[in-house]
């Protein structure tokens, strides 16, 4: 049988004024709400700027804690309309660490736990490593009554253990909220990026047999352009929506998670995999 589920995807500029991005957002969040949106994904470090491209900004402006301002804000949409969100911030925890983290709220407005990216890069405008503890609390699957999904966090991205380890652990969806665009005036002699971003991902969707949506920022910031373009892939690949390069956007779209075990009995990857041959990428 059918088993559908609507997902929304929220694309915007960040402005220097992280009241005014948090208001923004709200507004745009509860317009997918009310298009119908019942799982409703928010792009990596939504409220504030991209500061980690920035060797040695100050943090401490940029963090908030968990609960806080952001996820009692989200809280009440989501329990108004009855939909999930993710909202990914800059937290600052009860220990005074500092991490890259997803907060998911269920469709009652109650916290499910926190997901802190788990891959951290470290390379010029992108100092992440200056500002986020990685993650050591695992892969989080979130049980909810539209899905079954798991948040991955930009970087994580492109790791196919992060993916496969998620699916084999139950899940259905993936988001990977997203912060990544191109430098100014760099040509990467490597290829395209944001080729390479896509591609990745859709690789992961074709692996595991599940749907993967992507969420990422629009926009100039001082030394980055971020490229957009979030999108929703179906589970063998197939872009089946994909936002604007350079406009604020927000993509809703209904998606059949039961298309997911067919493909995956199918082409059998997961009948056919071997563990026993895979303990060197544990070392």
């Amino acid at each position: 049988m059918p088993k559908f589920t609507t997902i929304g995807l929220v694309q915007t500029k960040v402005s220097g004024n992280q009241n005014a991005n948090l208001k923004k957002t709200l507004t745009l969040v509860e317009q997918a709400a009310k298009k119908g949106a019942q799982i409703i994904c928010l792009q990596e470090l939504y409220r504030t700027l991209y500061f980690p491209q920035y060797p040695k900004a100050d943090k401490e402006q940029y963090a908030e804690t968990i609960p806080g301002e952001s996820t009692l804000a989200f809280s009440a949409i989501a329990k108004k309309y009855k939909c999930v969100i993710i909202v990914p911030i800059f937290e600052k925890d009860k220990n005074g660490q500092y991490h890259n983290s997803a907060a998911v709220i269920n469709a009652d407005g109650r916290l499910m736990e926190t997901y802190h990216k788990i891959h951290i890069p470290q390379d010029p405008l992108f100092y992440e490593k200056n500002y986020f503890k990685a993650g050591d609390t695992g892969y989080k699957i979130y049980k909810t009554k539209y899905a079954t999904f798991a948040v991955l966090i930009c970087f994580d991205q492109w790791f196919p253990e992060a993916a496969r380890t998620a699916t084999l652990a139950g899940a259905e969806l993936i988001f990977y909220p997203t912060a990544i665009g191109n430098i100014v005036g760099y040509r990467p002699k490597e290829g395209d990026w944001h080729d390479a971003w896509e591609t990745v991902m859709r690789g992961h969707s074709i692996a595991n047999s599940v749907y993967v949506a992507a969420v990422n920022r629009v926009g100039r910031e001082d030394e980055l352009n971020f490229w957009g373009q979030s999108f929703i892939c179906n589970s063998f690949g197939k872009v089946v929506k994909r936002a604007s390069a350079t406009r604020e956007e927000t993509l809703v779209q209904k998606i059949d998670l039961s298309a997911n075990r067919p493909i995956r009995e199918s082409w059998g990857f997961f009948r056919n995999r071997r563990p026993d041959t895979y303990k060197p990428i544990s070392k």
